[in-house]
């Protein structure tokens, strides 16, 4: 009989806990304007694919890194995208692009991507690249993982290296990071 009592209560709290992680695409614009991130994140909702879509676009590491780096500038990118107009969990991986601005190629050779927060150091891979010469533009493609998107997000200094180039996320890159984990999670 004490097993029947349970059994309800039991199956009400998976339902709870399992509908306070959905959050519907008002919440998440909501949720976006509160942390004053509108600049950085965008969220929009296809309604003849039923998709919804959450974009980043990171600043630029600044000048002198991008001078260190051996680039004109250098921004990134993150995006996923879900069904309908619920966001119903975070998203095992997030797809993430570095947006590279120079006159001659840079990471055309060595595009493998490496995290140094604290003292672990994270491999993210080798990129999909991809160049487009008459606009000097260059476009390295990586997955994330949602482990390795929460380390970034939650660290206070995370350095990296591609190929040869060594930088730094800024402080307000790293605020980006964490404001998406704050909406997805």
């Amino acid at each position: 009989m004490k097993k029947y009592f349970f059994l309800p209560l039991i199956v009400l709290m998976t339902v709870s806990t399992a509908l306070a992680q959905a959050k519907t695409n008002e919440a998440l614009a909501r949720q976006i304007k509160d942390l004053k991130a509108d600049k950085n994140i965008t969220l929009t909702y296809d309604a003849a694919s039923d998709m919804s879509k959450i974009m980043v676009r990171g600043d630029d590491f600044g000048r002198e890194q991008d001078k260190r780096a051996g680039v004109d500038a250098m921004n990134f990118g993150m995006a996923f995208f879900y069904q309908g107009k619920t966001l119903g969990a975070a998203p095992d991986t997030i797809n993430f692009t570095f947006w590279v601005l120079n006159s001659k190629p840079k990471f055309t050779a060595a595009h493998a991507w490496t995290l140094t927060i604290g003292d672990e150091t994270l491999d993210l891979g080798t990129a999909r690249y991809a160049a487009k010469p008459n606009e000097n533009m260059e476009y390295l493609n990586f997955k994330i993982t949602r482990e390795n998107f929460e380390k970034i997000a939650r660290a206070a200094e995370v350095k990296m290296k591609i190929g040869a180039a060594e930088l730094q996320f800024t402080p307000q890159q790293l605020r980006t990071f964490a404001n998406l984990l704050k909406i997805v999670e």
